[in-house]
């Protein structure tokens, strides 16, 4: 991968290097279950995917009458987290897409999350590639505004030395996806047809440049891109 049309990529990380959108979605229908709200994981992964639980604090009030605090939240993150400590696995590719990508890049590769730092550092470590994005992993958590505004992408490309125009993004949702275009960059939506994921249609409608279904195509099919955004 010489003359690489990119210079860097970022990643988000939920939906697109693990798959925790079921496990977290679950422990997330359960707790609203307990306030009230009779949900199926699979409605709160149509209302809540790609969104932080906390924004969307209006959301469960207006249905459950309970204003979330920081005590529901800490319990919500202690048994999403046991959850996923036992029962995450990786994007099927995603760990060799990783690391071939940190190495025709020379690291400039990172993960923007919307979900709390924490969570994202012990779901890179489970998967074994934590080390590909030493210091180069950011949370919509740690600044005034999460996805789908383009704030951590933004702070990404900015600790990695590029202009976001010059960056790819792997994205899975249309929250995600509509921050990192917001953000100038060139995103690739990652869409499998599995449940945890906005549809291709979904993120072709707000203008990703190309929607792709393995993780493991993703190395050529950036090193192969040509479009006269991204060419010197």
């Amino acid at each position: 991968m010489t003359e690489f049309p990119f210079d860097a990529v970022i990643f988000d990380c939920d939906g697109v290097l693990v798959d925790s959108e079921p496990i977290t979605n679950r422990i997330l229908a359960d707790m609203l279950g307990e306030l009230g709200w009779a949900i199926s994981p699979a409605e709160t992964m149509r209302i809540f995917l790609g969104k932080a639980v906390k924004d969307e604090a209006a959301v469960i009030q207006a249905r459950t009458g309970f204003a979330i605090n920081a005590e529901w939240m800490a319990q919500f993150r202690q048994r999403r987290n046991k959850a996923l400590d036992r029962e995450l696995v990786e994007i099927p590719g995603a760990p060799a897409t990783v690391r071939a990508l940190h190495k025709a890049l020379d690291g400039r590769i990172a993960v923007a999350s919307g979900a709390d730092l924490h969570k994202v550092e012990m779901q890179l470590a489970k998967i074994g590639i934590l080390d590909c994005f030493a210091g180069h992993v950011f949370s919509g958590h740690d600044l005034p505004r999460s996805k789908p505004h383009p704030d951590v992408y933004l702070a990404a490309a900015a600790t990695l030395g590029v202009d976001p125009s010059r960056c790819a993004v792997v994205e899975d949702t249309v929250t995600g996806a509509t921050a990192a275009l917001a953000a100038g960059a060139t995103v690739f939506g990652y869409s499998p047809h599995h449940p945890g994921h906005s549809s291709a249609e979904a993120l072709r409608q707000i203008g990703v440049a190309h929607v792709f279904q393995e993780m493991r195509d993703l190395p050529a099919l950036l090193a192969e891109w040509s479009t006269p955004d991204v060419r010197n």
